[in-house]
Parts: C-alpha cells; sequence; structure tokens
C-alpha cells in the first residue's frame, strides 16, 4: 500500500506544471524544511513552482535553501489561483490557514502528512502516521523519483528531522530515520552545527519568556498535569516572539512526576492556543480533537476562543480525566 501512495504522488508531481507548495500556519522547522524540501524536487524534475505561508518563516529557519523565497499573505495579494497544490505538514486542511485563498475552485491538491488526525483532504495523500515528520515522507519520495542528494536537500531533510524528534531523542526515532539521517551527513550535512544552532541557542527574548511563563507554574494535587501559560504583552515586553515559544511546553512535561504537560499561549481576551505534551500514558491527539485541534498521541494542540481561565479549566479537566480512565 505504502508504496502504491508513493507512485500516485510521484505520478501527481510527475504529470502536473505550476505548483502551489504550502505548509501549516505558524510553520515549525519540519513545515519550512518539508515546504523547500517539496520546491527542490519540482526545481531538479524543471517544474514551476511558488511557495506560500500564512506567517512568516522563523529566523532560525532562513539557512534553508530558498526559504527566503517563501512568500506570506501579510502584503501579497493573491495575483493568480493555482490548480495543483502540495500541503505539507498539515494535520488537516483547516490548517493551510488563509493560503486557501490561492487555490482555484478547481484545485487538486496532494497532502503529504504524518499527522495520525489528518482526515486524507487531498485528491492524492501520502500519509505515513508512524514516521517521525513529513521531512521522512519526503526523503522516502525522493528515492521514488530517483533523485540524488546535494547539500541543500540533505540539509532541508535532516532539519525537518531534527526539529520532529527533538534532537532524536523522542520515541519516532527510529531505526529508518537513523538510516536517513547516516545518508544525509554521508551527503555533506553538518549535524554538530544544526543541532547548536536549532536547539541549543537561545536570544534574549526567548529567556524572558521563559522566566515569565515558569514564574506561573501550576499542577494538579496529584502532580500528574503540569502547565503554565504566556500572553501577548509578555511577548511584547519581553521582544520574544512567537518561535520562541518553541519548546516552552516542556518544561512542564519535563519535571518529575508529571504525565501531561500543557502550554496557554493567550492572545486577546478570548483566544487561546494550546500545546499538549505526552509522557505515553494520556492520548494528547485524543484531547486536542475534543477542542477541534489534531497532532499526534505524545505531542497536540487546539485553539480554543473563550477567556483563559475557563480555557485552563476545561483542558485540565479533560486532561484529568483521561489520566483517570488510563
Amino acid at each position: 500500500m505504502w508504496a502504491k501512495d508513493l507512485k500516485e504522488a510521484a505520478t501527481f508531481i510527475r504529470e502536473r506544471d505550476d505548483f502551489l507548495i504550502v505548509s501549516h500556519v505558524q510553520p515549525d522547522g519540519d513545515a519550512i524544511s518539508s515546504t523547500v524540501a517539496v520546491a527542490w524536487l519540482l526545481e531538479k524534475l524543471g517544474k514551476k513552482f511558488t511557495m506560500l505561508n500564512e506567517g512568516p518563516v522563523p529566523s532560525r529557519l532562513h539557512f534553508l535553501w530558498k526559504s527566503s523565497e517563501i512568500l506570506t499573505l501579510d502584503g501579497n495579494e493573491s495575483v493568480k489561483q493555482y490548480r495543483n497544490v502540495i500541503c505539507v505538514d498539515c494535520a488537516d486542511f483547516a490548517r493551510v490557514g488563509r493560503t486557501h485563498l490561492w487555490f482555484a475552485p478547481d484545485a487538486e491538491l496532494l497532502n503529504i502528512d504524518h499527522h495520525p488526525t489528518n482526515d486524507g483532504f487531498g485528491r492524492v495523500n501520502l500519509m505515513k502516521f508512524h514516521a517521525a515528520a513529513t521531512a521522512e515522507i519526503l526523503f522516502e519520495l525522493l528515492d521514488e523519483l530517483e533523485m540524488t542528494l546535494d547539500v541543500d536537500i540533505a540539509t532541508a531533510i535532516y532539519t525537518g528531522l531534527l526539529t520532529d524528534t527533538g534532537g532524536f531523542r523522542y520515541s519516532s526515532t527510529s531505526p529508518l530515520v537513523m538510516a536517513m539521517a547516516s545518508r544525509l551527513l554521508e551527503a555533506g550535512v553538518n549535524g554538530p552545527e544544526l543541532a547548536e544552532h536549532l536547539l541549543e541557542r537561545m536570544t534574549i527574548g526567548q529567556l524572558g519568556v521563559i522566566q515569565r511563563g515558569l514564574s506561573r507554574l501550576a499542577f494538579t494535587p496529584d502532580h500528574r498535569i503540569g502547565w503554565l501559560w504566556v500572553n501577548s504583552e509578555d511577548l511584547e515586553e519581553t521582544g520574544a516572539t512567537n518561535e520562541d515559544l518553541e519548546g516552552l511546553v516542556n518544561y512542564p512535561r519535563n519535571i518529575e512526576g508529571v504525565e501531561v504537560g500543557i502550554l496557554f499561549k493567550q492572545n486577546g481576551q478570548e483566544s487561546v492556543k494550546v500545546s499538549l505534551r505526552s509522557a505515553g500514558r494520556v492520548n494528547v491527539a485524543a484531547v486536542a480533537q475534543h477542542f477541534g485541534g489534531g497532532g499526534h498521541v505524545r505531542a497536540a494542540g487546539c485553539r480554543l476562543t473563550e477567556p483563559l481561565p475557563e480555557v485552563i479549566n476545561k483542558v485540565v479537566s479533560i486532561v484529568q480525566k483521561a489520566l483517570d480512565s488510563e
């Protein structure tokens, strides 16, 4: 079945031209890496393409091949609509955000993703739910299309694997992932430099928002659920950006005895983004789906339009019920 899916995806790319490539809102390492990886593939095949995201590329990912050419919706009105669209790392169609305004009414989508909550919204779906990252799927697609790796594509794929596995620490780090990483290193990837840049380095703004978040750290009485929250004012006053929040949810999760860590990011009075991380006993994708979100068993998210105190109470309550039933 997987071999058939790879062939269908390869055919979708070979038989078409003039593609729009999109990934999810507030893109992370895997989303941007996958975007430029698809662009690299299309360029090697002599295809025309445009890369688009609702928001900007995180500054720490500006080193990636042609990442500076990814358009954002801010200040870029759609000059055309595309019939051939490739969506990468989008757990469901809503995750493409407002980029759908660039889709033609009769657009056909190639959906490439690794999230178990993906409902197969594409005309062609290349989905591998146990993959560590969408970049892993793209590595296999490159092999299917018999592409020769160079340092640009190898660095992009390695970045996606590195960031979505937490530096090859998460349970998704399979023997296949390590075999891929070995081939990418052989192709010229500077692994230690990427690890330092993507996983170790911290901005002053990031340090400030971490301090504020940790000052609000709270737990349930049994200490199996821990959470913290930040708001837009915190980011403005510390000089932090949304990308500086990446990894903040791991602080409560990494405390001994905590089964689920949660980060609440308040935007305005009644909009809260929720990030959940599990030690393994709770399927946080199911928790996120309860609130209209999605993700993975151990890492998921959702967004609620209610005041922060109510959101905290609701989400913690559902997580507690999941723990109690377990």
